[in-house]
């Protein structure tokens, strides 16, 4: 029977493909850019991994993961999670948690053994990774499964960087981070340890490498000068954390002054406290809102009795004490020296003002510009040098190991792309995905899920992990929370509230498509996708 809206044209034909002058919009299935996906440094896409974990199918739901980050348990542990902050669940509730899921996908990959893939094509290209930390790593990973040699050159003992070396064993264990660096390695990638490289054109030359990445850490501590005296006992917040992997443990009193208001810091006052320090300050020159550190780890060392003593600066270390000057705002919010004065007992004073990187290694090199202590890349990763690229502490960034893990992603891929004698173009971003995009009413509220915490009192007198993870059910849970921004997640809404049956069903896994025939272009499928996966677009006329 010939559908009521057709227009019958005098030859007796339909004219198909449009329902009359009326239309002046027709629906359209679009792939938006999950905002999740957008926040993640590392490259990661969230969304398609929950969507394997939402089903139960966790493997494939790690393989998923890994395809663009090879440390899924260590980032579960130690990313900020931008991701969360960007998450359109919170508008409903509250954001997805995505960093506790990925943990658990990265535990239970570990508990079971998966294997990563081995690579399938070998290139007969060299290429040589400066530094063991998370960019490193990332690099060697992705360089490996693109089918090239690759050796990692470390001048410390092991595999890591600053997530051995810097972050305690009380938020990342060590045995996470030793079987997700031994991933690697069974890829076929070759470790050399205690080989710090003098000079990187020397090491290319001798090892025949075609190209090098430079994924050298932010090991020195900045200097601040402060009058101290003969006896006074003051340290660096790297070194603290460093010596904390050998035997001996350091000495630093009951009474513990940390100068600086990062996460390092942080890390030192809470492992001063484990050490068995009565008191452990933060002495910081700003207020609270000010401070680099993150929220959430503030509160933890509140909770583990770190006190903070904001407005302060200290002006002179004795043996036993410290001068602090206290601060004042001025009216653009600056502060500004009060000449008040106030002294507290110390026994050690640990600076944790920031790092610096070791670029030793490049003196000689033309062709490398270097400016406020990093050096300048390009679009594709690589320093003035040809074939010489860098990522991580090393190149104007955000600190952080998920950047670094992005950057050596990236920078692999323009190596790849190099060696081959091609240029790396990334695939088009679609649309974002906003929360205006979205019917968030079809999901109904589901309250995030807390992980774990080990209580105050063993916190403060262990090394155990603070924060614990998901269990299978909770997991589940969670990832069930992602609303798949901008995707088709075949929830039948469009099929079902099509007054005209315009909507035809693929199949599972297949999404739909519009018979066009049909659709008058009403626009409520559209208006009723909880996904924002339909936009409207003009007819053609």
């Amino acid at each position: 029977m010939e559908h009521p809206f057709a227009i019958t044209l005098d030859v007796g034909t339909s004219l198909i493909n449009h329902t009359g002058s009326w239309r002046t919009l027709r629906p359209e299935y679009v792939h938006r850019l999950p905002p999740c996906n957008h926040a993640c440094p590392a490259g990661e896409d969230i969304q398609g991994w929950l969507a394997f974990a939402e089903s139960g199918d966790y493997e494939a739901a790690w393989r998923s993961l890994t395809l663009n980050n090879p440390l899924p348990a260590v980032m579960g542990r130690v990313c900020y999670h931008p991701c969360e902050t960007a998450c359109n669940r919170a508008v409903l509730d509250q954001a997805v948690g995505i960093n506790s899921v990925e943990r658990f996908l990265g535990d239970l990959a570990i508990k079971n053994g998966w294997r990563l893939a081995a690579p399938t094509t070998v290139s007969g290209r060299k290429v040589l990774v400066v530094g063991a930390g998370p960019s490193g790593l990332s690099a060697a990973y992705h360089l490996a499964r693109l089918g090239h040699a690759v050796t990692v050159q470390e001048a410390g003992p092991a595999a890591g960087g600053m997530m051995r070396f810097g972050i305690p064993k009380y938020r990342l264990p060590r045995d996470v981070l030793d079987a997700e660096v031994k991933r690697i390695a069974d890829l076929g990638v070759s470790f050399v340890y205690n080989a710090k490289v003098a000079n990187i054109a020397d090491a290319m030359a001798d090892g025949g490498f075609d190209a090098a990445f430079l994924a050298v850490g932010a090991h020195i501590a900045k200097r601040a000068y402060i009058p101290a005296g003969e006896a006074a006992k003051v340290l660096d917040a790297v070194a603290v954390l460093r010596s904390m992997e050998g035997e001996e443990k350091p000495l630093l009193g009951r009474k513990v002054v940390v100068y600086g208001g990062g996460n390092t810091a942080l890390d030192v006052a809470r492992t001063a406290k484990r050490l068995g320090a009565e008191e452990a300050i933060i002495v910081y020159r700003r207020i609270r809102d000010r401070m680099p550190a993150h929220d959430f780890e503030v509160e933890e060392a509140i909770e583990e009795g770190v006190m903070m003593k904001w407005l302060s600066t200290i002006k002179n270390v004795e043996a036993g004490s410290i001068t602090v000057e206290k601060m004042a705002l001025d009216d653009k919010g600056f502060p500004q020296p009060t000449g008040q004065f106030e002294t507290l007992e110390a026994d050690s004073v640990v600076l944790a003002l920031g790092q610096d990187v070791d670029l030793s290694l490049l003196e000689g090199v033309e062709g490398l510009a270097i400016k406020d202590g990093v050096v300048q890349v390009g679009p594709n990763m690589m320093t003035g040098a040809t074939g010489i690229f860098a990522g991580g502490d090393m190149v104007p960034s955000e600190r952080t190991v998920t950047v670094a893990v992005g950057h050596g992603k990236k920078a692999a891929r323009h190596i790849d792309a190099w060696l081959r004698g091609q240029t790396y173009a990334p695939a088009p971003k679609h649309e974002i995905a906003s929360a205006d995009k979205l019917n968030t009413w079809y999901y109904g509220e589901a309250p995030k899920t807390l992980q774990p915490v080990l209580e105050t009192a063993r916190r403060t007198s262990t090394f155990e992990e603070v924060v614990g993870g998901l269990d299978e059910s909770n997991a589940l849970y969670e990832a069930r929370r992602c609303l798949s921004c901008g995707n088709c997640f075949e929830c039948d809404n469009c099929y079902g509230v099509c007054p005209d049956n315009a909507v035809i069903k693929l199949g599972p896994g297949m999404g739909f498509e519009f018979n066009l025939d049909y659709c008058k272009g009403c626009g409520i499928c559209a208006q009723e996708c909880p996904c924002g996966a339909i936009q409207m677009i003009p007819e053609a006329i």
